[in-house]
């Protein structure tokens, strides 16, 4: 999820345990548990600096390690290792518990984007993106704004989260059966289809489709039941090459391939030098691809420049790049 829904599922789990008899009857537990809370449902995103470094590592470790397993027994410890000098009198193991509760929460949700986490690392690499959720949900972003001012204007907090989260968790099935039945019309659509990959969008009804046959790639958008095919690719997999074999050493590259599931590849030849670019068709937006990863190599291999993220327009992507090329 984005930050502003992160933080205020911080605060409404710090009003959700008022209903813990041991954080109502302590002051000292009840305001260090608020504190840890919402520090808890944004540290697992703590990653988010990488991209300061470049877009690969960023790419290739954010809702990475952050979100992983063993982090979500770390991160708890951590932040009452800080908080506790600050709050002596609180009760540790229920300052644990809840704040345990908002790191979990925050993997937990992010796991329902099209972007996921590897959150069962050390288990499995694995990205888990169950595209049922936009990464900023209008609707679970509201709930949450009128259950703090619910708060805010003297309703005991314990029961009026625990009815939004109710009403959340209905909502969450809601989207499940909403994007069970976009797959369903992309089959009868699509009968070969093989894989289909559903991201949400900020529209409750509107989906975003990267659809995969043995021969072909589609990509599409649902609206409701309604399946509308932008456009047809011809699944060629990728050559024993050896431009693409340099390229593929290149760290954008790489931190591309390990992330994007379902994507085409183009080989351009100019006079000084190739250029490699891989698009990923799950974004397509206003008839743009924007997360792309772009190669340039000399007619020795060499990598001259490369880049790899999210850019909206081909002279954006040009200006990430050291060789210019004259687009037509």
């Amino acid at each position: 999820m984005d930050t502003g829904t992160h933080i205020v599922m911080g605060f409404a789990l710090g009003g959700l345990a008022t209903l813990d008899p041991v954080v109502a009857e302590s002051a000292a537990t009840s305001q260090s548990v608020l504190v840890a809370a919402v520090i808890g449902s944004q540290i697992p995103d703590i990653d988010t600096v990488l991209k300061l470094r470049n877009n690969a590592v960023y790419i290739r470790h954010h809702r990475g390690i952050t979100h992983s397993i063993p982090a979500v027994a770390l991160w708890p410890l951590l932040i009452i290792a800080c908080l506790y000098p600050f709050f002596p009198e609180a009760n540790v193991l229920h300052l644990w518990i809840w704040t345990f509760v908002a790191v979990f929460l925050h993997v937990f949700v992010d796991i329902f984007n099209a972007y996921g986490t590897q959150a069962v690392r050390p288990i499995s690499s694995k990205w888990v993106a169950l595209g049922v959720i936009n990464t900023f949900d209008v609707i679970i972003f509201g709930i949450h704004v009128v259950g703090l001012i619910l708060w805010g204007i003297g309703l005991p907090p314990g029961k009026t989260f625990l009815v939004m989260y109710l009403v959340i968790f209905a909502y969450y099935v809601l989207r499940f059966q909403v994007q069970k039945a976009v797959k369903n019309a992309v089959k009868r659509r699509i009968p070969k289809a093989e894989k289909i990959i559903v991201s949400p969008t900020i529209r409750f009804f509107q989906w975003r489709l990267a659809i995969v046959t043995k021969e072909h790639y589609y990509v599409a958008r649902a609206f409701r039941r309604s399946i509308t095919i932008f456009e047809k690719f011809k699944r060629v997999a990728i050559p024993e090459d050896p431009v693409i074999n340099a390229a593929k050493k290149d760290k954008n590259l790489a931190a591309f391939l390990s992330f994007s599931p379902v994507y085409r590849w183009e080989v351009d030849e100019y006079d000084d030098h190739f250029e490699v670019r891989f698009i990923d068709l799950r974004y397509r937006n206003n008839g743009h691809y924007p997360f792309v990863a772009l190669v340039q190599l000399d007619k020795d291999l060499n990598v001259v420049s490369s880049y790899t993220g999210w850019v909206f327009s081909e002279e954006k992507l040009r200006s990430k790049v050291d060789i210019d090329i004259i687009i037509d």
